[in-house]
């Protein structure tokens, strides 16, 4: 293996790297707020891709659909309950989002639209998903949300498969630019992969230590009760969190769609990749989650030069000393009292 195979392959590795850090990201915010294992946040990384390949095609998603229907039975409920405010976020926006997804679809919007829109509908997704399949859980133990969340994932893929259909599609890179940096081209995706990482990583940064609701969402992961007490709104923060998880798997989805092909299953596989990057963090730490991400992608790349057939049982088998390592690094629950 010569130097520059050597480079393009740390290239690839990193770039999917960046795309599960983003992955790993989200799902550590859902766990820490809500203790739910997002598992269908893969499914959504399906769902951003074909969406926007359908309205590419001239093609209404159709999880636009899902949307509407989602946001349909959330407003009968609140309308039930007398809240009259709910017609702005689940009357109008679901029908101003339709129209506007109907509209770049029949008439060919610039990519830029279609990518803000594909983020729009895929980031709703996320609260509506929390409000019917988590919330009303509660307090219910881990196992049971684990449960709901295989549920869920079984589900979306059912309804990705009917929306879709089983053929993988594929989108335009976001550029054809390429440099050569030294001995080694550097392609202008890869450079657009790691700019909205950076951009991603910072702008999240700044909303936790900066807004109001960012510190809400770090009182309820660092102390649930205790937020509570002092008026954090527990079902508000668990959507807020879901939104967020959302954002980054529409986000991954929009970015890798022009790297591999994706169909309505392939986002499954992506999102456990994020989520073997989040237990190297032991699901609590953002900074180690990230080396674990990158660590993931560039394992991944190599492993798919020397024995392309087993890279996925490489990479799956990480979790083996990670998670060793954890269970020694934390003693047993005797050691802990």
């Amino acid at each position: 293996m010569d130097g520059p195979i050597v480079l393009a392959l740390l290239q690839d590795g990193l770039t999917t790297g960046a795309i599960y850090l983003l992955l790993a990201v989200g799902l550590l915010i859902a766990f820490s707020v809500t203790r739910v294992i997002f598992i269908p946040q893969g499914d959504l990384v399906s769902y951003a891709a074909l969406s926007l390949a359908g309205m590419i095609g001239h093609r209404v998603p159709g999880t636009i659909w899902l949307l509407d229907g989602l946001c349909v039975l959330a407003l009968v409920l609140d309308l039930g309950r007398g809240r009259i405010r709910a017609l702005l976020p689940y009357g109008l926006a679901p029908a101003a989002l339709t129209l506007a997804c109907w509209a770049a679809a029949r008439y060919g919007a610039p990519a830029p639209v279609m990518m803000v829109l594909t983020l729009a509908i895929v980031t709703a997704l996320g609260p509506l998903l929390y409000r019917f399949a988590y919330e009303p859980l509660g307090e219910s133990s881990m196992l049971a949300l684990l449960i709901v969340s295989m549920a869920l994932h079984f589900v979306l893929i059912g309804v990705s498969l009917y929306a879709f259909g089983a053929e993988g599609v594929s989108t335009p890179a976001l550029t054809d630019a390429s440099f050569e940096i030294g001995s080694a081209e550097v392609s202008g995706q890869s450079l657009c992969v790691g700019l909205v990482c950076l951009v991603m990583v910072g702008a999240l940064r700044w909303f936790f230590v900066r807004t109001l609701y960012g510190k809400a969402l770090r009182a309820a992961a660092s102390d649930r009760l205790g937020a509570r007490l002092i008026g954090v709104d527990h079902a508000l923060s668990g959507r807020t969190a879901f939104a967020l998880a959302s954002f980054a798997a529409a986000i991954s989805g929009i970015l890798i769609a022009p790297i591999t092909p994706l169909s309505y299953d392939t986002g499954f596989e992506i999102g456990l990749k994020g989520f073997v990057a989040a237990v190297i963090g032991g699901l609590a730490s953002y900074p180690v989650a990230a080396a674990g991400a990158l660590l993931v992608g560039v394992l991944e790349s190599f492993s798919s030069f020397w024995a392309s057939e087993y890279r996925n049982v490489i990479v799956f088998a990480l979790l083996i000393p990670v998670l060793v390592w954890l269970s020694l690094a934390r003693g047993t629950p005797e050691d802990q009292a």
